[in-house]
């Protein structure tokens, strides 16, 4: 077993000067606070630092999400870590109050299939893409997801050229509420529940690219691949 996190010197963790039940009561409240100010999911690494040695932070976690129960949001496990979502059962209201330009950058059909193509088989190339979807895929439909931090630079191709790969990210996996790549559903039943189609990808709605053909040269964006 690795060493444990230290913590920042002046936290007790330990709080041995009271009672458990009043002891179990701060470390929740450290954990919960913990999670609610951060905008990414905090992994588990990070939760152990707010604790004693002998704290559990599964039951912590089991304790806080009993309370939430009756709450619009709860805690969800996703990407490695964990985070406040609020549930499903209330998007319908959330979309009802919210500017269409405050729902951030939405995927079109054709972005979501160029996606899942890099989720299913990545690393891989853009060029690899293309041929999947039977057209060659413009740079900007790739820059677009790339902006939205959902895909990455991966390793290079041992293709003539090298050409980088694409990979995807945590924040991909944040935003789909996937703990980790093996969560990723069945392709073919995303296809019979008619949410994604590959007939998609023999109309024009995919963006063809012109002259630049040969962006799987460009070189790395700096960001992490998941």
């Amino acid at each position: 077993m690795g060493r444990r996190p230290r913590p920042k010197e002046g936290l007790d963790t330990e709080l041995a000067d009271l009672p458990h039940a009043l002891r179990w009561r701060e470390w929740m409240g450290r954990v919960e606070a913990v999670i609610f100010a951060s905008a990414e999911p905090v992994t588990r690494e990070t939760l152990v630092r707010l604790v004693g040695r002998d704290c559990s932070i599964d039951l912590l976690i089991d304790d806080i999400r009993g309370e939430l129960r009756d709450r619009p949001y709860e805690l969800v496990s996703v990407a490695g870590g964990w985070q406040h979502r609020t549930r499903p059962r209330f998007a319908d209201a959330i979309r009802n109050v919210t500017e269409p330009g405050q729902r951030g950058s939405s995927l079109s059909q054709s972005d979501l299939l160029v996606l899942a193509i890099v989720a299913y088989h990545q690393p891989i190339t853009r060029g690899e893409i293309s041929k999947i979807t039977g057209k060659e895929v413009s740079r900007d439909t790739i820059a677009h997801l790339r902006s939205l931090g959902f895909v990455s630079s991966g390793p290079r191709s041992p293709q003539p050229g090298a050409p980088y790969t694409l990979v995807t990210t945590r924040i991909f996996l944040s935003q789909f509420g996937l703990q980790g790549l093996r969560d990723l559903p069945d392709f073919e039943a995303l296809e019979d529940a008619g949410l994604l189609s590959k007939d998609t990808l023999l109309t024009d709605d995919i963006p063809v690219a012109g002259e630049d053909l040969d962006d799987d040269h460009d070189q790395a964006d700096g960001l992490s691949g998941a």
